[in-house]
């Protein structure tokens, strides 16, 4: 395409958007177009979290002044129910627009999936994404509501393997186009800093120490392994500090349990999405035990890239779409061999030169694979490939 041609236009719509950190993938398809398209985004103007659900902070869009895609912030309600959370008249106005791709980043299944697709007009491509790696069958009015987003939609975009083992199950889905491509993390934002770890033990009052420092990032909930956490710390028998970070439904077991360590253990509610990166730069290796549930596995595990990015390495369970995302760049192990788990932190307290080993492939790993730079043009070709399948359809017409 030259560059007097028409210039192709993509909204991109998803109530993580609220995050400014949320919104690089926008920028990274941008970018990878080269001009060719113009990229928009629409997330809602205020979210409010939920802490039973993982939303632990409630979030009011801001607009940073180094964005390169245009952003609007719309209304949404009833965010701390995402299943029923439903958008308002404004995004439908905006929808109105001439868009060659909708981009939703929301399932379909849940309510706000099957209005995005009633107010997309035809002649524009509509495409989601997905993590629901568990092939469900819905109760009313879900079902409907997937049935009738997927009957709507051009394609899907499976964000992770096993989301597209399941969904592949599924004639709705088998019947569309789809792509596999999943969360990139900024590589810029996160990434190794001397300083970020030096500065970040000092607040924590371990400034002076060498003892490692065992790292989490995420829920407090059983499923994400907090019970697991604190049952192999117990077993220690090396030196050990935690670095606890997140919040959820566990936050009084998880308080109780840390009382009887000290200043050995900190529990921090309170970070930021921006100050996530200096956190982790603290930590010298990261816990991921995630535990696979009769409804849940784990969709991706965003906190182990951002790990990677940082040089941190990375112990995590094998539940759902983990093995993937760690493949040889960190550790393994069964989610509910505790031995095993006790072994391999023990392994890492220990040994410097392997915990050096497992840094360096973790940023190697990243900066391949999960970096947004590598990950936004998976979206742009999948994005072209829908256009282009859509007008070669209405010419056959």
């Amino acid at each position: 395409m030259t560059t007097s041609a028409k210039r192709r236009r993509v909204l991109t719509i998803g109530h993580s958007y609220a995050w400014t950190g949320n919104r690089r993938l926008p920028h990274e398809i941008s970018k990878a177009s080269g001009g060719r398209w113009e990229v928009a985004v629409a997330g809602p103007s205020y979210y409010r979290g939920n802490p039973r659900f993982g939303d632990f902070r409630s979030q009011r869009l801001s607009r940073n002044q180094n964005e390169t895609v245009e952003v609007h912030g719309v209304p949404m309600y009833f965010t701390n129910r995402i299943h029923v959370a439903l958008y308002g008249d404004p995004l439908r106005r905006l929808m109105q627009q001439h868009w060659d791709v909708i981009h939703c980043w929301e399932e379909p299944y849940i309510l706000s999936g099957a209005q995005l697709a009633l107010w997309t007009p035809r002649s524009s491509v509509l495409t989601y994404v997905t993590y629901q790696n568990i092939n469900k069958q819905y109760p009313p009015p879900f079902n409907a509501t997937e049935r009738y987003a997927m009957r709507r939609a051009d394609g899907w975009m499976a964000g992770s393997h096993t989301v597209e083992a399941a969904l592949l199950q599924r004639p709705m889905y088998r019947s569309r186009p789809h792509c596999l491509a999943g969360l990139g993390v900024d590589v810029e934002a996160f990434t190794p800093d001397a300083a970020s770890r030096h500065e970040t033990r000092a607040m924590l009052g371990w400034a002076d120490s060498d003892v490692p420092v065992i790292g989490y990032l995420g829920r407090f909930t059983e499923a994400k392994g907090i019970s697991l956490i604190m049952r192999a710390l117990d077993r220690l028998t090396e030196p050990w500090r935690a670095l606890i970070i997140g919040g959820g439904e566990c936050e009084p077991a998880l308080r109780a349990w840390a009382q009887k360590y000290g200043d050995r253990v900190r529990i921090r509610t309170d970070v930021t999405q921006g100050h996530v990166p200096r956190f982790l730069n603290a930590m010298d290796m990261l816990l991921g035990p995630s535990q696979t549930t009769p409804i849940w596995r784990e969709q991706f595990g965003r906190m182990l890239v951002e790990a990677f990015a940082c040089g941190v390495p990375v112990i995590a369970s094998d539940s759902g779409e983990i093995p993937y995302v760690v493949g040889d760049a960190g550790m393994v192990i069964g989610e509910r061999d505790e031995d095993a788990w006790v072994a391999a932190i023990t392994e890492l307290l220990c040994s410097p030169q392997r915990r050096h080993e497992l840094s360096a492939r973790g940023l190697a790993r990243v900066r391949s694979t999960y970096a947004w730079s590598v990950v936004g043009p998976k979206y742009l070709d999948f994005f072209e490939t829908l256009v282009a399948q859509k007008q070669h359809a209405a010419k056959a017409a």
